[in-house]
């Protein structure tokens, strides 16, 4: 059987498991998600963030565009530190061209790797040295998936290592294969951390009740779960319906499944 029918048998099954997830369990699905990618494509690290364009006093190098969630394959108190590193340096206006190059092209699908749009001497710049050589990266796949028009979900993939090849034609042909359907995906992400939809980024205590809003579990239950008390749990899923503009756990369910 040729290679190319290999990839889309995987594919196949790949939709059929994520589909497969519960709205209550969209972090996991991410999860999967991330891990089938990566083999997919040969890397070594794959990591989930959006991208959210903030109102800015038009001086902003990013035209506004900011990082608010970030989901690794293989989380890492090294890799933290980096994205927090790279936020900051962002928000001084130190901002890589590999970053003002990918927003260039935002509102519509694109993927690319970083050598694809880097001139060769980035590889010796300050931004390389500091932020990629010390995790070994020598590669990053990048999918960008418009959601909206102010709002994007984006996949990078990393080849680490000292003798890591550049990704190729063969691997963006992949991922295109296995992502460019699954705009729904995308946007049950953004409806998981709260983007677009909400005036803020729900927090992790949110999400991880969301997940429990969406199954049949009652309140009580859930505070025993997260060990909270009922009303604690009140509190917080009034909260929640508050922000993303919904009435009870019926409308949350019913935001979540598109209608």
């Amino acid at each position: 059987m040729p290679a190319s029918t290999i990839s889309l048998a995987r594919i196949d099954r790949f939709w059929d498991e994520l589909s497969a997830f519960p709205i209550n369990r969209t972090e996991s699905a991410l999860n999967h998600a991330l891990g089938f990618l990566a083999g997919l494509v040969g890397a070594q690290q794959a990591l989930w963030f959006d991208g959210v364009r903030l109102k800015h006093d038009g001086s902003d190098p990013v035209d506004g565009w900011r990082c608010t969630a970030t989901q690794f394959l293989h989380s890492d108190p090294q890799l933290e530190k980096r994205r927090t590193q790279h936020t900051e340096r962002v928000e001084r206006g130190q901002v890589d061209v590999c970053i003002t190059t990918l927003l260039a092209g935002a509102g519509r699908y694109r993927i690319a790797t970083n050598r694809e749009i880097v001139p060769p001497e980035w590889w010796e710049s300050e931004f390389y040295r500091t932020m990629f050589a010390p995790l070994q990266i020598r590669d990053v796949l990048y999918l960008a998936h418009p959601i909206g028009e102010d709002i994007e979900s984006w996949l990078g993939f990393w080849r680490m290592g000292p003798n890591a090849q550049p990704f190729g034609a063969a691997d963006k042909e992949r991922l295109d294969d296995a992502m460019r359907p699954l705009k729904w995906f995308h946007r049950r992400l953004a409806l998981h951390y709260g983007l677009h939809i909400a005036e803020n980024p729900l927090t992790a205590t949110e999400r991880k009740l969301i997940e429990h809003l969406l199954s049949h579990a009652g309140e009580a239950d859930i505070g025993k779960a997260l060990g909270l008390s009922g009303n604690t749990v009140h509190t917080y899923a009034t909260r929640i319906y508050r922000k993303l503009g919904v009435k009870g756990r019926q409308g949350l369910a019913a935001l979540w499944l598109g209608k």
